[in-house]
């Protein structure tokens, strides 16, 4: 029997010299919001992270696909196999650039970690695709008219992350720095990725593309702000495991996508006197 998985959400933003596509696989439970981005161009498309599930990696293609422009390249945003399982089964003729740190990981761990979750059974790509090209931190990028920025963000939600600025556009391609609107994948870098979001709050971007969610404004980046502190406030109560998931979900019932507490508690806890 093929698994029935619910239809994407997708959203379109007009902004000056592009439109953004945002693509977002199912909120439910188990399904956590995963969102992938395309930056059209007049002339090109720049995707942004490639899904999790391959049904929605090979969706999002189709869609790409339809806006019947050439893919010049694909970001892949960091090592989380949410964000490069679905480049293998839907973006293997495509450009992919990375940071060296996930192109080096995924050269070493990347098969374990599709081993590992062997559960999924056809819903998981045959293979890992490596990307070619690495992004350097600092560096700027002209593509199709539309000026690019990239830096490197380290021990938020993960080790490393790849960002991307559109300054003309005022836009921030954040990935997993923002949850929008559902539970967010905890570390023991809670009190530095607040660090990071506080700036994010002081510049000068409006819209703020999240990896996880609907595209968000400021007040979601405050709202993330306050939902690492009260889990930071809770961690240091002594809350672990279920009664720390039943807490946070009764302080944030609006938020969506609850399966991610079981994705990361058992890392988070086994080192919870790091905090």
């Amino acid at each position: 029997m093929v698994l029935q998985l619910p239809p994407p959400i997708v959203t379109v933003r007009h902004l000056d010299k592009v439109r953004i596509h945002t693509f977002i696989s199912a909120y439910t439970e188990d399904n956590i919001a995963n969102a992938t981005h395309i930056i059209e161009s007049e002339k090109e498309l720049v995707l942004i992270d490639g899904q999790f599930l391959v049904p929605y990696a090979e969706q999002f293609r189709a869609y790409a696909n339809g806006l019947k422009k050439p893919i010049n390249r694909l970001y892949l945003s960091h090592r989380h196999p949410d964000h490069w399982f679905g480049l293998y089964a839907a973006f293997a003729n495509v450009p992919v650039y990375a940071l060296q740190e996930t192109i080096d990981f995924l050269k070493t761990d990347g098969q374990t970690s599709l081993q590992d979750h062997w559960k999924m059974g056809n819903l998981a790509p045959n293979d890992v695709l490596i990307p070619q090209h690495a992004v350097e931190a600092g560096t700027t990028e002209v593509i199709d008219g539309v000026t690019y920025v990239f830096d490197k963000i380290v021990d938020t939600e993960i080790d490393y992350l790849l960002t991307i600025r559109l300054p003309d556009q005022r836009v921030f391609i954040a990935q997993d720095l923002i949850y929008s609107g559902t539970h967010l994948y905890l570390t023991k870098y809670m009190n530095h990725w607040i660090d990071i979001l506080g700036r994010m709050l002081a510049s000068e971007d409006e819209l703020f593309l999240p990896g996880h969610g609907l595209p968000a404004d400021k007040d979601e980046v405050a709202r993330n702000i306050q939902y690492l502190t009260i889990a930071m406030e809770a961690v240091e109560r002594g809350l672990t495991n279920d009664a720390f998931q039943r807490f946070m979900m009764e302080s944030f019932p609006e938020r969506k996508c609850a399966g991610i507490f079981k994705i990361y508690m058992p890392r988070l806890f086994d080192n919870a006197s790091e905090f």
